[in-house]
């Protein structure tokens, strides 16, 4: 008797090329954005994040605006640029090292010697001393970490200026400076400690944010978190604090504290445009968790009927979601972790299996590709990529590591001392508050 196997699952995992089959109509998808097939330069010049999740978020009065790429890197095809990036890396050596988020596009990802998440990459530039230059191909805030961890000398790279962060944008240095003065009026000193030791309230940053906002929290006790040590970062901050101001991400912030135990009215939403953030002094005095008003775009747009359609699809699908998807998205989820949770909990389950992911379409395309015995698919079925990522190119990439090649340093991300030195203090204060081994990652409904 034959028996016949079938060949494993053969998936692209650009998702590029899938949005230029969209716009070409050779296939059936969707994208929220046809402008996302356009190179990215042509936004370069107009304000706004560009095509994508973001393009409906405001973005603020003085962003950063990438100059006109040279007309050589516009005008090449996709195959020169990768042979041009090949060929300047292999030139420079180690005097380079290119980190590559899991959101960035593959024919980025590519390239980089190490993929992952924001703090895991700024980690790992941290693994190469001697390198005279880092490429972060990421966002502004993940360049600025990474300025902050590598030795001075080192230049910090960002491919294409305009890859910032919406999210991060939604909390500005000055609201939350006079933020935290309204608050000083309800709690009153916010520096001086109860009797039992504990100052009024913690302020708590999410990565996801500028380092004048990190220099900000190191100033005044506070604290950085990641998605995967949120839990751990604010038990560190209850242990030193009544309640915690938590920005700019509500939903990390929402889900975190709720599977800690929080009740939902100890956790107000801090509006900036409006005073005592829309509460009042009772409220806030009540409070346990204060909530910014920022979110993702990216994950916003997961929601319950997308879980109800894959499970009522197949019953035996694993939904899988970020924790800055909404409380409701998470709760209806099996799961809930960071990114490169998500990625480990995929690669280590060995049946073949139905994944939902609810994360960027980048990282969930590459993980489909990765593991072809399992079925991945993101719940949103609208091919819509992060805005800003998306906004770093091959074009830009080989434009910056050519530049080096001629002793050129072009898009330096650089962090002032005056706000690199507390931004510091606040990330070493992340880095040693360590969660028990006992305590696992997910949060699992």
């Amino acid at each position: 008797m034959t028996v016949h196997i079938a060949p494993p699952r053969v998936i692209d995992p650009s998702v590029d090329h899938s949005i230029q089959a969209i716009v070409a109509g050779t296939s059936t998808d969707e994208t929220c954005n046809t402008d996302l097939a356009a190179a990215p330069w042509t936004f370069d010049t107009r304000p706004g994040y560009g095509p994508g999740s973001s393009m409906g978020d405001v973005i603020p009065t003085g962003a950063p605006r990438q100059g006109e790429l040279p007309a050589e890197y516009r005008e090449t095809s996709d195959a020169d640029l990768e042979a041009r990036i090949v060929a300047a890396k292999a030139t420079l050596g180690d005097r380079v090292v290119v980190l590559g988020h899991f959101y960035q596009r593959e024919e980025v990802v590519r390239h980089a010697d190490y993929v992952g998440d924001s703090f895991q990459l700024a980690n790992a530039a941290l693994e190469h001393p001697d390198a005279e230059a880092i490429v972060f191909c990421g966002v502004h805030f993940m360049a600025e970490t990474a300025d902050l961890l590598s030795r001075p000398e080192q230049a910090v790279i960002l491919p294409n200026l305009a890859a910032g962060c919406s999210m991060a944008d939604m909390a500005d240095i000055d609201q939350v400076e006079e933020c935290w003065e309204q608050l000083e009026d309800v709690y009153g000193d916010l520096d001086t400690p109860d009797s039992d030791g504990l100052l009024p309230i913690i302020p708590v940053t999410y990565m996801n944010s500028s380092a004048a906002i990190k220099g900000f929290v190191g100033r005044h006790h506070g604290i950085v978190c990641t998605s995967s040590n949120a839990r751990t970062v604010l038990e560190w901050a209850f242990a030193r604090g009544r309640r915690v101001l938590f920005f700019p991400d509500q939903h990390l912030g929402r889900n975190t504290a709720k599977a800690m135990g929080v009740p939902l009215e100890h956790m107000p939403m801090w509006n900036p445009r409006k005073a005592l953030g829309g509460s009042d002094a009772q409220t806030l005095t009540d409070a346990r968790v204060v909530l910014w008003h920022g979110f993702c775009s990216v994950h916003r747009r997961f929601s319950v009927d997308q879980i109800d359609k894959a499970r009522a699809e197949n019953p035996d699908v694993r939904v899988i979601v970020h924790p800055e998807c909404p409380m409701e998205v998470v709760d209806a989820a099996d799961e809930a972790g960071s990114t490169d949770y998500i990625r480990r909990a995929i690669a280590a389950t060995e049946e073949p299996t139905s994944f939902a992911i609810g994360t960027e379409i980048n990282l969930v395309q590459r993980l489909a590709a990765a593991h072809p015995q399992h079925e991945i698919f993101c719940l949103d079925p609208v091919v819509c990529p992060c805005s800003t990522m998306y906004r770093i190119h091959p074009g830009y990439l080989a434009w910056v590591l050519e530049s080096l090649v001629s002793g050129d340093v072009v898009n330096r991300i650089t962090v002032p001392s005056g706000v690199a030195d507390p931004a510091r203090v606040a990330l070493e204060r992340m880095l040693a508050a360590k969660p028990p081994a006992s305590v696992t990652e997910p949060q699992t409904s």
